[in-house]
C-alpha cells in the first residue's frame, strides 16, 4: 500500500505539543535540547507550558511545529516509510528533514531564519490574508486579477477553500467582489502578513542566500513541493522550489490530486493537529487517513 506522509504548517500549534515525546524518548529529549541551543532560547518552555499568545508569535510557531513534526517522524523509527511526502507551507521543511534531504540542524536554522524574515516583511508593510469559501478556484483567480493593488491566491487548501493574500486594502476589495460574485464567505484571517504573496519578496531574498548555502541531498522518497505540486527528488530543483515558496502559492489541492493520481492509498499526518487529514477528505471523503503516533 502506497503511503503519503504529510506535515502541517502554521496554525496547527497547541500548548503541550511535543511534551509526551520529550518525556518518553531520550533521542527526542536530546533533539529538543539541541533546538534550544540552536535557537538561542528555550522553545520547549513555550511549547510545553507557555501561553497561547507566546506560542502564536511567528518566530516561535514555525520552529515549534517543525520540531514536533520532525522529532515525531524520528521517533517512528523503522515505521516511517513514506512512498511520497509533502508539507503545507512551513511543513515542507519538516518533510525535507524527515525524508533525509536536509539535516535536523540545517532545517531548524532555515525555519528560524524564515520565520524572522517573514516577521520583518509583515512589519514593513500592513498586509493580511482571507479565506474564500464555496467558489471555484478559477473564479477567485480571475477576480483577484481584476483588483487594483496586490492580492493573489496564496493557499489552495481544498476544493472550495482558497486563501488569498495581499495588502489590506486590496484584500478588503477582493472580499467584497468575491462575496458579490457568489462566494459563500470571504473571511479575513487573524494573521499579521501576506504570506505566499509578492509582499514576501524581502523575506524571499533574505532566505535565498541561506537556502543556496544549505546542503540538500536526494530524499528517501519524492517530495511534492508547494509551488509545483508534483514529486521532486533532485536536490537542485528542491532548492529552487524552496526559494520560490515564500512568494509562490501553496498548491495543496493540486498536491492531493497528484498524490492520488500517483497511487497514494493512505495518508499519515505527522505533527500537531489533523487539519491535513480533513483537507484530503474534501477531495475524497473515503480516503484512509491517520495521525502518526509513537
Amino acid at each position: 500500500m502506497k503511503k503519503a506522509y504529510v506535515f502541517p504548517g502554521q496554525g496547527a500549534q497547541f500548548i503541550g505539543m511535543g511534551k509526551d515525546l520529550y518525556d518518553s524518548s531520550a533521542e527526542a529529549k536530546n533533539l529538543f535540547e539541541k533546538a534550544n541551543e540552536i535557537l538561542g532560547f528555550n522553545i520547549t518552555d513555550i511549547m510545553f507550558s507557555g501561553t497561547d499568545e507566546a506560542l502564536k508569535q511567528t518566530n516561535v510557531t514555525q520552529p515549534a511545529i517543525f520540531l514536533h513534526s520532525v522529532i515525531l517522524s524520528k521517533a517512528l523509527g523503522s515505521e516511517f516509510q513514506p512512498d511520497m511526502a509533502a508539507g503545507h507551507s512551513l511543513g515542507e521543511f519538516s518533510a525535507l528533514v524527515a525524508c533525509g534531504a536536509m539535516s535536523f540542524e540545517d532545517g531548524l536554522s532555515l525555519v528560524a531564519k524564515r520565520a524572522n524574515a517573514m516577521q520583518k516583511a509583515c512589519e514593513a508593510e500592513p498586509s493580511t490574508m482571507a479565506a474564500v469559501l464555496g467558489m471555484e478556484d478559477a473564479d477567485v483567480e480571475r477576480i483577484c486579477a481584476e483588483i487594483d493593488g496586490v492580492v493573489v491566491p496564496a493557499n489552495y487548501n481544498c476544493p472550495g477553500q482558497l486563501v488569498i493574500s495581499g495588502s489590506i486594502e486590496a484584500v478588503d476589495k477582493a472580499c467584497e467582489a468575491l462575496t458579490a460574485a457568489g462566494a459563500k464567505r470571504a473571511i479575513k484571517l487573524p494573521v499579521g502578513g501576506a504570506f505566499h504573496s509578492p509582499l514576501m519578496e524581502p523575506a524571499r531574498a533574505e532566505l535565498e542566500a541561506a537556502i543556496k548555502e544549505t546542503e540538500i541531498k536526494t530524499p528517501i522518497c519524492p517530495i511534492y513541493q508547494n509551488v509545483v505540486a508534483k514529486g521532486v527528488s533532485s536536490p537542485e530543483e528542491i532548492k529552487e522550489n524552496l526559494i520560490s515558496q515564500l512568494t509562490g502559492a501553496v498548491k495543496w489541492t493540486q498536491i492531493m490530486h497528484q498524490m492520488i493520481a500517483d497511487g497514494a492509498e493512505h495518508l499519515v499526518e505527522v505533527g500537531p493537529g489533523n487539519v491535513l487529514q480533513g483537507l484530503i477528505k474534501k477531495v475524497d471523503r473515503k480516503f484512509p487517513t491517520e495521525s502518526a503516533a509513537v
